[in-house]
């Protein structure tokens, strides 16, 4: 939905140096607000006119998204069983931690793949956007031609949460925040997906950017947290790198999707879009799943600082993944009778019938 008739009131927007942070925020949210109140013709009739006037993506398109998102769920499949599973039962792991290696081992291999070539393409390359976010929109022209390099990272991205949407389901281990994590994959499916039809693309890699690279940490201290007991043997070098894993996770996750992306994507989209085009086509609707975005960020960061005042009061003995509170088949179905689904869940662990982390989870006679 387009921001009417602003010209007058739309003044240069670069990223101060010397404005704070909370100012920033403050600004981009005025600015925000402000625009919406001074769109006139907002609504679903205009916004489907844009919708068709201004959205670029083919059939074709989407139907090598599909085709993608189906090879991803293969090639899980696939490296889960020849791959992740043998090397866990080679390296002598308890059963418990060895059906969690595969998810976590898949996920640190794809996060460091298409977070290495996101840094190419911002550091490496003339996509320089990184360090001068708000020249994402510089020139920006509807249906303009995307670079190959960046298409194949829309590609990747989208068709890889259309699958982890699924994954999410039907494969990985089933957590607390495990909702919140759907909502985030479509959020993210969306995003990407709007954000390529309206060529929205550069700023698209400084937000991927962001992220991924707080899932390589992740995923990387979870499968050390595996590896400390193995063959009947603590093995305290996995324990050290499971803590130094973890204090940069927490700061990296502050430091990337607290503090930089308000500062080179949101105040971006929300100032600096509108300055090179008042018109620009569904600011609203991006906007709000930034923020939303934003949000889900706060959540899981707060699972972090609560975990840390556990580790500082005593009430936690040894780093362990905030987010490994699995949940029972049932539960996730909707059973409500928690000491039935307490011992079901038991036995499930021990016949090791719950689930098969990283491929399906099979299901109960």
């Amino acid at each position: 939905m387009p921001v009417m008739e602003q010209e007058h009131k739309i003044q240069h927007v670069e990223i101060p140096s010397s404005m704070s942070y909370v100012n920033l925020l403050l600004q981009s949210g005025r600015q925000f607000i402000g625009a919406l109140k001074e769109c006139k013709d907002c609504g679903f009739a205009s916004s489907w006119d844009t919708l068709q006037a201004h959205a670029n993506f083919t059939w074709m398109e989407f139907l090598c998204v599909i085709l993608c998102a189906l090879a991803w769920t293969g090639l899980r499949m696939a490296t889960t069983t020849w791959i992740f599973q043998p090397f866990s039962k080679w390296c002598q792991l308890r059963p418990k931690e060895a059906e969690k290696v595969p998810e976590s081992a898949w996920k640190l291999l794809f996060y460091s793949c298409s977070w290495s070539y996101c840094s190419y393409l911002l550091f490496f390359t003339e996509h320089n956007f990184f360090y001068n976010p708000s020249s994402s929109f510089h020139g920006w022209k509807s249906g303009v031609a995307v670079p190959k390099e960046i298409s194949l990272v829309y590609l990747i991205q989208g068709s890889f949460y259309a699958h982890s949407t699924y994954a999410t389901l039907y494969m990985d281990a089933w957590r607390k925040d495990s909702i919140v994590m759907i909502v985030h994959h479509v959020v993210t499916f969306t995003l990407i997906s709007f954000s390529y039809a309206f060529r929205y693309h550069n700023i698209g890699i400084v937000v991927l950017f962001l992220h991924d690279f707080n899932d390589i940490l992740l995923e990387f201290t979870k499968l050390n947290i595996y590896f400390k007991t193995r063959g009947g043997t603590y093995h305290k070098l996995n324990a050290i790198i499971t803590d130094i894993g973890s204090v940069l996770f927490s700061v990296s996750w502050f430091w990337f999707r607290l503090y930089w992306f308000p500062i080179k994507v949101l105040y971006v989209t929300c100032c600096s879009s509108l300055e090179s085009n008042p018109n620009i086509p569904f600011y609203f609707f991006f906007n709000v799943l930034l923020f939303l975005l934003t949000l889900m960020n706060i959540y899981w960061f707060l699972y972090i600082v609560m975990f840390v005042v556990k580790v500082l009061t005593g009430q936690v003995k040894e780093v362990n993944d905030v987010r490994e509170y699995d949940i029972s088949e049932n539960r996730k179905m909707g059973v409500h009778d928690h000491s039935k689904t307490s011992t079901r869940h038991k036995d499930t662990m021990n016949s090791k019938q719950n689930m098969s982390n990283g491929y399906v989870k099979k299901k109960k006679a």
